[in-house]
C-alpha cells in the first residue's frame, strides 16, 4: 500500500442540511447531512429540498461523490432524483422518446454512487422514467439486501435508465452486517441493519490508521550527523523506517487510529451496529420525541417519560435517553442528536425558547450518556478532529 495515500484527510466535517422528522418546519428541513472528507463530499439521506439546502450551505454540490440512503421513507429520499438531475447535468426529455442530443452520457465522468436498501434502485428508475429526465453523466446504485430480500430487481422497474451504470451491486449480509461496502486506501464504509418501521440501515465511516505525531527533535541529530537529506523526515512522518548512511535505522512514529463516524437512520433499536460502532469518535443518533413537561405546551397531563418512550418506540423512533444509552454502550466520544419532531424549533441559536427546549433534550441524553451532547440544527457544521495521540 502506498504510504502517501494514507495521510489523514485535511478536514473531516459534518454539515447538517436537514434535521426534521416526518414534517418539515420553518426552521428544519427534511433529513440530509453532508460529510466532507478533504475535498470530497458524501451525503447521508436526501430528503425533500436537499438540493435547496445545499445551495444555502457551505457544501459544494459539485463535489458530491456518494449518497448513502438509510431507508426509503419519503422524508429521507424524496430529494434524491432532483439532486441527481442537478449534479449529473439533467434535463427534461420528450414523452415520445425521440433521441435527444442532451441524452448523451459523458462516460469520462466518474459515476455518482448511491447506496441504500432494496427499493432504492427502483425508486430512482421510476422517477427518472416517468419524469422523462435525461442525465448527462452516469450514476450507480448499490443495494444492501436483507436475508429475506429477492435476488433480482423489481420486475416492474427492471429496465435501467440509460445513465445507470450496470456495475451496481446487490450486497448481501455476512454475519448480520454489510462489511466494507466501500473501501479505499484512506477510508471504509460498513453498515448494519437497525430496527425501524421499515428496513433501515446505519452506516459506519472509518478512516484508515494515520501517521502518529511527529517529534522532529527526536530525529534531527542523526539526520544532521549523517548529512542525510531533509526528505528523510517526510518518510518518517508516514511511519516508515529509514536506514541512514552509517547504518542507523530511524523508525517513524506508530500510526494512530483514524476517525470513526457512526451515522444512523431512524431507529428504536440499533443494537446490530454494536460490532461495527465501538469507540466511535462521533455518533449521530435520532431523538424524535421527548417528554418535556416544563417546556413543551403539547405535553399531555397523563404523559410520563415511560409513556412517551413507549409511544416513540411504537412509531420506530427514539427518545434522547435512548440515544444517550446507546452512545454510552458503544463508547462514543461525542453524541449528536438529530431528526427532531416539528414541535422542536431549530433556531435555538437565536431564539431563547428554542434554546431552552433543545438544552433540555440534550440534558436528557447526557444524563444517560455521561458525555458531550450536541443537538443538531440545519446548516450546523461539526469538525471531527483526530485524536491527539
Amino acid at each position: 500500500m502506498d504510504s502517501t495515500s494514507r495521510a489523514p484527510f485535511s478536514d473531516v466535517q459534518i454539515t447538517f442540511l436537514g434535521t426534521a422528522s416526518a414534517q418539515p418546519s420553518s426552521t428544519r428541513r427534511h433529513s440530509s447531512l453532508a460529510l466532507r472528507l478533504g475535498s470530497d463530499v458524501w451525503l447521508f439521506d436526501c430528503g425533500e429540498a436537499t438540493q435547496n439546502q445545499l445551495q444555502k450551505s457551505i457544501v459544494k454540490m459539485g463535489k458530491i461523490e456518494k449518497i448513502f440512503i438509510t431507508h426509503t421513507h419519503g422524508d429521507h429520499i424524496f430529494g434524491l432524483v432532483p439532486l441527481l438531475a442537478a449534479i449529473l447535468n439533467g434535463a427534461g426529455g420528450s414523452a415520445d422518446g425521440a433521441e435527444d442530443p442532451r441524452a448523451r452520457i459523458d462516460v469520462s465522468k466518474p459515476a455518482v454512487e448511491i447506496y441504500g436498501p432494496l427499493g432504492t434502485r427502483a425508486y430512482v428508475r421510476s422517477n427518472l422514467r416517468y419524469t422523462h429526465t435525461l442525465l448527462g453523466m452516469p450514476y450507480i446504485v448499490h443495494e444492501l439486501r436483507f436475508p429475506w430480500d429477492p435476488q433480482g430487481d423489481d420486475p416492474a422497474f427492471s429496465r435501467p435508465h440509460r445513465a445507470e451504470s450496470p456495475s451496481g451491486r446487490n450486497i448481501r449480509q455476512a454475519d448480520g452486517v454489510w462489511q466494507n461496502i466501500y473501501q479505499d486506501k484512506r477510508v471504509s464504509v460498513s453498515a448494519a441493519p437497525i430496527l425501524h418501521s421499515v428496513p433501515c440501515v446505519g452506516y459506519v465511516v472509518h478512516e484508515a490508521p494515520v501517521p502518529g505525531k511527529m517529534d522532529p527533535q527526536k530525529y534531527m541529530p542523526d539526520i544532521i550527523r549523517t548529512n542525510s537529506p531533509r526528505s528523510v523526515m517526510s518518510l518518517l512522518q508516514q511511519g516508515q523506517s529509514v536506514e541512514l548512511s552509517d547504518g542507523t535505522v530511524l523508525h517513524g512514529p506508530e500510526r494512530r487510529p483514524g476517525r470513526k463516524l457512526v451515522i444512523l437512520g431512524d431507529t428504536y433499536d440499533p443494537s446490530a451496529m454494536v460490532p461495527l460502532a465501538g469507540d466511535a469518535d462521533v455518533l449521530i443518533h435520532e431523538a424524535t420525541n421527548a417528554h418535556l413537561p416544563d417546556h413543551d405546551s403539547t405535553t399531555k397531563p397523563e404523559d410520563t417519560f415511560e409513556s412517551v418512550e413507549a409511544r416513540t418506540r411504537s412509531h420506530g423512533h427514539s427518545t434522547p435517553q435512548m440515544a444517550g444509552t446507546f452512545a454510552k454502550r458503544i463508547g462514543a466520544k461525542q453524541l449528536i442528536l438529530n431528526h427532531f419532531s416539528a414541535r422542536y424549533a431549530g433556531d435555538d441559536d437565536v431564539d431563547a425558547e428554542a434554546k431552552a427546549v433543545m438544552g433540555a433534550i440534550g440534558a436528557l441524553a447526557a444524563k444517560e450518556y455521561g458525555g458531550e451532547v450536541t443537538c443538531a440544527r440545519d446548516f450546523m457544521t461539526v469538525d471531527v478532529s483526530l485524536a491527539a495521540k
